[in-house]
């Protein structure tokens, strides 16, 4: 069973978010609406941390109303950086968890944003596996020794915010995937203690039903507790700043996200 589930995630992600260079690259960068410009008046601030490989990470940060409150929310952008509309989601999460929850929108572009979809495309496909490890890493290493961390995130993000959680080991206290492409082998996705709230696109032609569908036979296959669920709605969906937003449905997958966090952070 893992072994053909693996060799169809291998098949299908060369056309996922961070893929090869293709036939169909140029149709995924349109499919991603440049996003509109919106006015976020912030509730949280920078701020700079030590990561493994002797560099510095950097996050836009909402701290807890309590110090002495050790649960933290990692938001993971989309292709486009860390923009004011991913500012603007933490934000949002920050408020609907009641300032409970210390909420950190990583930087996983090193400052690097964009409105092109060509930059994007090559801001997302430069990104090496080992600096964006090294920034979750030291963002993990910054929290306490009995923290709970969950993770969220968006297209690139959604893949990242899995890995993520992945890393946090039992930190991890829940992890919610935005139409990202999730790891494709039963032994990358062994190490995670958290549960997973899938949410996709019926119509997004690169992480597609198929991907979501078979994830999640590759996540009970391997004891994880998962729960997936699939809107009639373009990749993109739940992002306001892009023509593919649909209200109903992000709405309603954001629901879903909100009540799985709360339950699992408060």
């Amino acid at each position: 069973m893992y072994r053909v589930v693996t060799i169809v995630f291998l098949v299908l992600s060369v056309m996922a978010c961070k893929h090869e260079v293709n036939d169909d690259e140029q149709a995924f960068k349109e499919a991603h609406d440049e996003p509109k410009t919106i006015e976020h008046n912030a509730l949280g601030k920078m701020t700079t941390f030590d990561t493994p490989d002797s560099k510095t990470g950097a996050a836009y940060q909402i701290d807890a109303t309590q110090n002495d409150i050790e649960k933290y929310l990692f938001v993971i952008h989309e292709w486009w950086g860390l923009n004011d509309h991913i500012k603007q989601e933490a934000d949002r999460l920050y408020e609907e968890l009641n300032g409970q929850v210390t909420v950190v929108a990583l930087d996983m572009y090193d400052g690097k944003v964009t409105t092109s979809r060509d930059d994007a495309n090559e801001f997302m496909k430069a990104v090496s596996e080992e600096r964006a490890k090294s920034i979750i890493q030291g963002a993990i290493n910054r929290t306490g020794e009995f923290a709970e961390i969950a993770t969220i995130g968006w297209c690139f993000g959604g893949g990242w915010s899995l890995k993520a959680s992945i890393m946090a080991e039992d930190k991890g206290a829940g992890c919610v995937i935005y139409y990202g492409m999730p790891v494709q082998e039963a032994a990358a996705l062994a190490p995670i203690q958290s549960d997973i709230l899938g949410i996709f696109a019926s119509e997004d032609k690169w992480i597609t039903p198929q991907v979501a569908n078979d994830f999640e036979v590759l996540a009970k296959a391997t004891g994880k507790n998962i729960e997936n669920h699939i809107f009639e709605a373009q990749h993109a969906f739940a992002n306001p700043s892009s023509e593919s937003y649909s209200s109903e449905a992000a709405t309603e997958a954001n629901t879903l996200a909100r009540e799985f966090l709360k339950v699992r952070l408060l």
